[in-house]
């Protein structure tokens, strides 16, 4: 969204979701034309803001990246690192999302590191493997009690597909032992919606979902976002 845009969204979504339980952190990750404009907007509310991405270094020539400082500035408390879209789109390593993953504790920010398997990969028997190779090497040297890991099979992102919720919860629970950390907050992204999600949050293993075209219309975020367990 604009800015503008995004402005318009709040005004929607924060009369829906200022009584929501205070069991959970609600959390909106705009782009970073945004931050600043929501930045100012979320004082004094219960939702949090969060950073698409995060580059490894404080300060040089990257062109195009957006530093942790620069987001403390905006007091960003979280950031996705990771995404689907980054490592389809741009190539993006793991050792690339380690260093942005770590970069972003050392400066007081809570990293999103998204993990997930393509359909080719799941239809080879390849997604374990391949999930733990992300975790392995993804979150390595972090701190997992400053982390959430987001599980989004790539296969049921914009598709329409939702991964069985038995399926994603057995896959948060081998992530939870992969990482060895039993109050990891682990989240289930790909196709949530509000016709899913109180069944998706009554899994052992699933702590919170990471949103996508369902989180653009404010109604329906706002469902979500008051699930019922």
């Amino acid at each position: 969204m604009s800015c503008a845009e995004a402005e318009d969204y709040l005004g929607t979504f924060l009369p829906l979701v200022k009584d929501a339980p205070n069991d959970r952190d609600l959390v909106l990750a705009p782009p970073f034309t945004a931050l600043y404009v929501l930045s100012k907007a979320l004082v004094g509310t219960n939702v949090n803001l969060s950073s698409q991405n995060v580059h490894w270094e404080d300060q040089g020539a990257y062109t195009a990246e957006i530093s942790p400082t620069m987001l403390n500035e905006l007091k960003t408390k979280y950031s996705i690192v990771g995404h689907s879209e980054p490592r389809k789109y741009f190539s993006e390593s793991d050792e690339q999302i380690n260093k942005r993953a770590r970069s972003a504790q050392a400066h007081g920010l809570i990293p999103i590191v998204c993990v997930g398997e393509s359909d080719e990969q799941r239809e080879r028997g390849e997604a374990e493997r391949v999930i733990r190779r992300q975790i392995e090497q993804g979150l390595e040297g972090t701190n997992p009690d400053n982390l959430v890991v987001a599980y989004e099979p790539i296969w049921a992102i914009g598709t329409g597909k939702t991964c069985e919720s038995i399926e994603a919860n057995r896959i948060c629970g081998l992530i939870r032992d992969w990482v060895g950390s039993p109050n990891l907050i682990i989240q289930y992204g790909g196709s949530v919606k509000p016709g899913n999600i109180d069944e998706l949050m009554s899994m052992s293993d699933i702590d919170g979902v990471l949103v996508g075209g369902a989180s653009l219309d404010p109604e329906s975020f706002a469902r979500i976002a008051n699930f019922q367990r």
